[in-house]
């Protein structure tokens, strides 16, 4: 079976540097691939990659529906939306369609992050979780995020293994952590955690930690996360029957760091430019954590004790396994974040307004 494939979320920092490294990739032999799009400028930015765009509103039930049924779409990479699980239902109710109408396995692949395998989501941290745990689905079931904000991307794992079980189709929760390095796509060159440190930073004009403990967590260049995105599509596409449903969690990191030396790396490269005074980190009082969710644009239904916090920190022992099994090797360890927080800095501040 030629499977066609949908890439969601090609303009943004992870979907971007995916699409940009398809095509070297050197892929078993498939049908088409296609990008949604929600413009004409990214329809052109998305064709250079050899991808076809099409434009559907992702709200829209039978819209969905009829885009993967008419393009016999197989293989749905959804970057999108960690948070709720509508359009990810939309999506896998659709792949039914298709395995129905042909008889072939379809599959599809929800982009989550750690923060939901954290202590944010009321994850266990008082040991390593792996990633290939096989009890994983029950841990992930039990969670009780201190944060309720949190609770919803936890139902949305578990709602899309649930849904792919109920209908038949292949489900993989792909994890992304501290993802840094520049981004190879036509849209966000720059990721999420890192910039949420320097704008912090820069709003304060000192480094502040946000942990009265030393807690650590997954990071893992953007090149070495793409490369897990593409051997598990190498995988499904050569029939080598990746683990999925409640035995497919993914998350694509070397190691991890604390959090405490990516503040001490980009704090010396913040000082050195004179955006904040000195490269000293202080621990963040109310009053600092405050000012610095204006910064971290905190919406008004959230507590900044408890966005900041979220944004900059917290544990996470999340440790990758499955990905090994795939024949995945990141090239960069978990020091790499530390040695180039340069280069991150420098990358961030060039992207970044105010």
């Amino acid at each position: 079976m030629s499977h066609n494939i949908l890439i969601t979320g090609g303009s943004g920092y992870l979907g971007g540097t995916l699409l940009a490294r398809l095509g070297t990739a050197n892929l078993p032999p498939y049908g088409k691939l296609y990008a949604l799009v929600r413009t004409d400028e990214q329809a052109a930015a998305v064709r250079q990659y050899g991808a076809e765009p099409l434009a559907i509103d992702l709200q829209d039930e039978s819209a969905v529906r009829h885009t993967v049924t008419n393009y016999g779409i197989t293989i749905v990479y959804y970057l999108v939306d960690p948070f709720f699980s509508a359009t990810q239902v939309h999506f896998i109710k659709a792949l039914a369609e298709v395995k129905k109408s042909t008889g072939g396995d379809v599959h599809f692949l929800h982009t989550s992050g750690a923060k939901i395998f954290s202590s944010h989501a009321g994850a266990p941290t008082d040991k390593p979780l792996l990633d290939n745990d096989p009890s994983l689905y029950d841990i992930q079931k039990s969670q009780k995020a201190p944060i309720e904000f949190m609770q919803t991307p936890t139902r949305t794992n578990n709602t899309v293994i649930e849904e792919g079980e109920r209908h038949g189709v292949r489900s993989y929760i792909f994890v992304p952590c501290i993802v840094y390095g520049k981004g190879e796509g036509f849209g966000n060159p720059i990721s999420i955690q890192t910039v949420a440190i320097v704008r912090a930073a820069k709003a304060m004009k000192r480094m502040y930690r946000v942990d009265t403990d030393r807690p650590t967590w997954p990071v893992c260049h953007i090149i070495d996360n793409t490369t897990l995105y593409i051997e598990l599509l190498r995988g499904i596409l050569s029939g080598g029957n990746p683990s999925y449903g409640k035995n497919g969690y993914y998350l694509a990191s070397p190691g991890s760091v604390a959090w405490d030396d990516i503040y001490a790396a980009m704090a010396t490269s913040l000082a050195k430019r004179n955006i904040i005074e000195d490269d000293s980190i202080v621990l963040a009082n109310d009053e600092n954590i405050n000012t610095m969710a204006k910064a971290l644009n905190c919406p008004e239904k959230f507590s900044p004790k408890d966005w900041v916090p979220m944004s900059i920190g917290g544990k996470c022992t999340f440790t990758a396994q499955r990905g090994h099994e795939l024949g995945w090797k990141p090239k960069y360890g978990p020091e790499h974040i530390l040695e180039t927080a340069d280069e991150e800095v420098e990358l961030i501040l060039q992207n970044i307004k105010g």
